[in-house]
Protein backbone atom coordinates (compact mmCIF):
# COMPACT_ATOMS: atom_id res chain seq x y z
CA UNK A 1 0.00 0.00 0.00
CA UNK A 2 1.42 3.57 -0.87
CA UNK A 3 2.14 5.69 2.11
CA UNK A 4 3.32 9.21 1.81
CA UNK A 5 5.31 11.28 4.99
CA UNK A 6 3.41 13.84 6.86
CA UNK A 7 4.83 16.97 8.89
CA UNK A 8 3.70 18.40 12.09
CA UNK A 9 5.31 21.54 12.84
CA UNK A 10 4.97 22.41 16.88
CA UNK A 11 5.86 25.34 18.51
CA UNK A 12 6.37 24.86 22.50
CA UNK A 13 5.89 28.09 24.22
CA UNK A 14 7.31 28.57 27.65
CA UNK A 15 7.04 31.99 29.40
CA UNK A 16 5.27 33.78 32.75
CA UNK A 17 1.76 32.10 31.89
CA UNK A 18 3.38 28.39 31.51
CA UNK A 19 3.69 26.25 29.02
CA UNK A 20 1.88 26.04 25.73
CA UNK A 21 1.73 24.30 22.62
CA UNK A 22 1.62 25.52 18.89
CA UNK A 23 0.55 23.68 15.87
CA UNK A 24 2.30 25.74 12.98
CA UNK A 25 0.62 25.32 9.99
CA UNK A 26 -0.27 28.63 8.36
CA UNK A 27 2.02 30.58 6.36
CA UNK A 28 3.06 33.18 8.70
CA UNK A 29 2.97 34.39 12.24
CA UNK A 30 3.93 36.99 14.55
CA UNK A 31 5.61 36.35 17.57
CA UNK A 32 5.74 39.07 20.73
CA UNK A 33 4.12 40.45 23.94
CA UNK A 34 1.30 42.27 21.55
CA UNK A 35 -1.84 41.29 22.20
CA UNK A 36 -2.37 41.21 18.39
CA UNK A 37 0.19 38.47 17.51
CA UNK A 38 -0.84 35.40 16.58
CA UNK A 39 1.85 33.67 19.40
CA UNK A 40 1.49 35.76 22.46
CA UNK A 41 4.46 35.63 24.96
CA UNK A 42 3.20 36.79 28.42
CA UNK A 43 6.70 38.54 29.99
CA UNK A 44 7.54 41.73 30.45
CA UNK A 45 10.91 41.10 28.89
CA UNK A 46 9.99 40.71 25.31
CA UNK A 47 9.21 43.08 23.00
CA UNK A 48 5.42 43.70 20.84
CA UNK A 49 6.71 42.65 17.62
CA UNK A 50 9.87 40.17 19.09
CA UNK A 51 10.01 37.39 16.07
CA UNK A 52 8.42 36.08 13.01
CA UNK A 53 7.59 33.00 11.58
CA UNK A 54 7.65 32.03 7.79
CA UNK A 55 6.45 29.28 6.06
CA UNK A 56 8.95 28.64 2.77
CA UNK A 57 8.74 25.71 0.51
CA UNK A 58 11.87 23.17 0.20
CA UNK A 59 13.11 21.87 -3.09
CA UNK A 60 11.00 17.90 -2.15
CA UNK A 61 7.82 19.66 -2.46
CA UNK A 62 7.02 20.57 1.23
CA UNK A 63 7.79 22.81 3.26
CA UNK A 64 9.71 24.65 6.17
CA UNK A 65 9.74 27.30 9.21
CA UNK A 66 12.47 30.03 9.29
CA UNK A 67 12.44 32.40 12.46
CA UNK A 68 13.53 36.16 11.89
CA UNK A 69 14.18 38.45 14.59
CA UNK A 70 11.49 41.43 14.84
CA UNK A 71 8.45 42.26 12.93
CA UNK A 72 7.13 41.31 8.86
CA UNK A 73 8.53 44.88 8.05
CA UNK A 74 12.07 44.05 9.26
CA UNK A 75 12.26 46.20 12.54
CA UNK A 76 14.61 44.24 14.71
CA UNK A 77 13.73 43.34 18.81
CA UNK A 78 14.72 44.83 21.54
CA UNK A 79 16.77 41.59 22.99
CA UNK A 80 17.19 39.16 19.57
CA UNK A 81 16.81 35.71 19.71
CA UNK A 82 19.35 33.18 21.10
CA UNK A 83 18.63 30.30 18.82
CA UNK A 84 20.51 27.24 20.62
CA UNK A 85 22.76 29.44 22.23
CA UNK A 86 23.54 31.87 19.39
CA UNK A 87 22.54 34.80 18.82
CA UNK A 88 21.19 35.26 15.12
CA UNK A 89 18.75 37.52 13.07
CA UNK A 90 17.52 34.36 10.97
CA UNK A 91 17.34 30.65 11.20
CA UNK A 92 15.98 27.93 9.42
CA UNK A 93 13.62 25.80 11.52
CA UNK A 94 14.84 22.31 12.36
CA UNK A 95 13.73 19.85 15.30
CA UNK A 96 14.49 20.39 18.72
CA UNK A 97 15.56 24.03 18.23
CA UNK A 98 15.68 26.26 21.09
CA UNK A 99 14.91 29.78 21.07
CA UNK A 100 15.44 32.15 23.96
CA UNK A 101 13.45 35.61 23.91
CA UNK A 102 14.21 36.99 27.02
CA UNK A 103 14.57 35.92 30.78
CA UNK A 104 12.35 32.78 31.44
CA UNK A 105 10.91 33.09 27.51
CA UNK A 106 11.72 30.19 25.34
CA UNK A 107 10.58 28.00 22.47
CA UNK A 108 11.60 24.66 21.45
CA UNK A 109 10.42 23.74 18.07
CA UNK A 110 9.70 20.43 17.37
CA UNK A 111 9.45 18.96 13.39
CA UNK A 112 7.12 15.33 13.91
CA UNK A 113 6.97 13.37 10.74
CA UNK A 114 5.00 10.38 10.25
CA UNK A 115 3.86 8.08 7.39
CA UNK A 116 0.37 8.29 6.51
CA UNK A 117 -1.01 4.73 6.11
CA UNK A 118 -3.45 4.43 3.49
CA UNK A 119 -6.55 2.05 4.84
CA UNK A 120 -8.73 -0.01 2.94
CA UNK A 121 -12.24 -1.27 4.30
CA UNK A 122 -12.41 -4.72 5.24
CA UNK A 123 -13.31 -7.34 2.08
CA UNK A 124 -16.52 -8.02 2.57
CA UNK A 125 -15.40 -12.16 1.62
CA UNK A 126 -12.69 -11.86 4.46
CA UNK A 127 -13.39 -14.69 6.77
CA UNK A 128 -11.84 -16.10 9.47
CA UNK A 129 -11.34 -20.06 9.95
CA UNK A 130 -11.22 -21.40 13.71
CA UNK A 131 -9.86 -24.62 14.21
CA UNK A 132 -12.55 -26.89 16.26
CA UNK A 133 -8.98 -27.93 18.70
CA UNK A 134 -8.73 -23.61 19.35
CA UNK A 135 -12.53 -23.35 20.74
CA UNK A 136 -12.54 -24.15 24.58
CA UNK A 137 -10.36 -24.00 27.66
CA UNK A 138 -6.67 -24.17 27.71
CA UNK A 139 -5.49 -27.39 29.14
CA UNK A 140 -3.08 -25.55 31.01
CA UNK A 141 -5.35 -22.76 32.41
CA UNK A 142 -4.55 -22.26 35.96
CA UNK A 143 -7.72 -22.66 38.07
CA UNK A 144 -7.61 -20.30 41.00
CA UNK A 145 -8.07 -22.06 44.44
CA UNK A 146 -10.98 -22.09 46.02
CA UNK A 147 -11.55 -20.05 49.22
CA UNK A 148 -10.94 -22.60 52.14
CA UNK A 149 -11.20 -20.23 54.89
CA UNK A 150 -15.20 -19.83 54.92
CA UNK A 151 -17.05 -22.28 57.37
CA UNK A 152 -19.84 -24.15 56.14
CA UNK A 153 -22.81 -22.88 56.19
CA UNK A 154 -25.79 -24.37 58.94
CA UNK A 155 -29.67 -24.39 57.14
Amino acid sequence: MPSESQQNHLLIIEDDKGRREFLLDAPLYSIGRDPKCDIRLISQFVSRRHATIVQLNNDSGGFYYRIVDGNAKGRLSANGLLINGRKLQAHDLRNEDEIVFGPGVRAIYYMLRRDAVVTVPPDEFDITLISPNMIGEPEDSVKEPEDSSEEPKDN
